[in-house]
């Protein structure tokens, strides 16, 4: 295997967020294997998080501030003031900065490949000249958010001319072909750590992992566990540990005290030990708005711990096999999701087969096997 040059190019790659992760986990295992890895963030993040202590790629942000927020003048009279216009030319000065940065570093290399991490990376990229590489468009997240924004115009508009296409499941893949895609592939997003023993069971402890933020809907999640603890069969004894920072932190502990569980609902914050964090867990529940392909739900299988999900996508369905590994409730069901998480609080004898066929059916998500499949993307393509 000859080494690659390799451009993995995100909007903001060091942010705490599933995808930010996946491009930091596919950098490092990329530079491992040999290549020369670049991995390139158009704009810095705001909280910059680590991903990796000693990374074998080398880290480039283009920008060197966050943007500002967002600005509409209200008269004629302030789009013209001279404050805006010299802002307006400074931002101009910094974006064609930052574009002729980015062709420096494209032209350092004879050919290689880029990975752009999302459609409004491929359209920031439209400026920039690298006709001597070859492109392939990512998109993490589900076809059913891609249609609900402007995503699935940006993915049709600009991913046609790239090599491929890659979407995180063939029912995803499935729906852009619909839609006269014609470079689809599918490619899942690797796990982040390399699962150690299977994570016991038995610490009565429900779990959710992710920004605590409005689309995550972690307000149901709440709803649906203090339903699932109210009876005298041993689901009052449990706990749920949610695993991430945000701006709804202060509402949804006040939703907690309204419902009488503030004692048994423990905010985590920030982990780095994510592993270690499943293996804490009986019960992984997303309850979410909306989901492409999520990693929580990846990585607590692969720990052996069994899933709750509102049946959300594609990706959630290849991800939980609906009472095999985990249990799919209808999006919204909070009465629902409260019985299944109940059913397994309950049972630990479910909880355990479940673990163990959740841990088999996300084995080929490891990271040596995800790069295999890169690797022979990038074989084909060559040819």
């Amino acid at each position: 295997m000859s080494p690659r040059n390799l451009f993995l190019v995100g909007i903001d790659v060091d942010s705490m967020g599933g995808s930010q992760r996946v491009l930091h986990t596919l950098a490092q295992g990329f530079a491992e294997r040999g290549h020369r890895v670049d991995l390139i963030g158009i704009r810095p993040s705001p909280e910059p998080h680590t991903y990796t202590a000693d990374p074998a790629y080398r880290h480039t942000t283009l920008y060197t501030a966050p943007p500002p927020p967002p600005w509409r003048a209200t008269s004629f009279a302030e789009r013209l003031s001279p404050a805006r216009l010299y802002e307006a030319r400074a931002g101009r000065r910094e974006r064609d900065r930052a574009r002729a940065l980015l062709a420096r570093r494209f032209a350092e290399v004879r050919d290689g490949y880029v990975l752009i991490g999302s459609p409004w990376a491929a359209v920031w990229l439209k400026a920039v000249q690298w006709p001597h590489l070859l492109g392939i468009g990512q998109y993490h997240e589900s076809f059913l958010q891609a249609r609900c924004s402007v995503n699935l115009q940006l993915i049709l508009r600009h991913y046609p001319a790239l090599e491929k296409a890659v979407f995180l499941s063939e029912p995803d893949a499935a729906e852009f072909r619909r839609h006269r895609l014609p470079n689809t592939a599918v490619m899942p997003n690797p796990l982040p750590f390399t699962p150690g023993a299977p994570a016991p069971l038995d610490t009565r402890r429900v779990g959710a992992v992710g920004r605590l933020e409005a689309v995550k809907r972690l307000d149901r999640l709440i709803d649906a566990f203090a339903a699932a603890c109210a009876g005298p069969d041993g689901a009052e004894a449990w706990e749920l540990h949610l695993f991430g920072d945000g701006p709804q932190e202060a509402e949804l502990r006040a939703r907690a005290g309204r419902l009488g569980i503030a004692d048994r609902v423990r905010f985590r914050g920030s982990v780095r030990n994510m592993s270690a964090a499943y293996r804490e867990l009986s019960v992984l529940a997303l309850t979410s708005e909306r989901e492409g392909r999520p990693m929580a739900l990846a990585e607590a299988s692969a720990t052996g711990v069994p899933c709750v999900s509102f049946d959300l996508s594609g990706g959630v369905r290849e991800l939980v096999d609906d009472g095999r590994t985990g249990t799919l409730v209808p999006p919204g069901d909070t009465a629902g999701f409260a019985a299944a998480l109940r059913q397994l609080m309950t049972d630990g004898a479910l909880r355990e087969r479940y673990g163990r066929a959740a841990r088999r059916h996300v084995a080929g998500l490891s990271l040596p096997v995800v790069l295999d499949r890169w690797e022979a993307m990038f074989e084909e393509i060559d040819r």
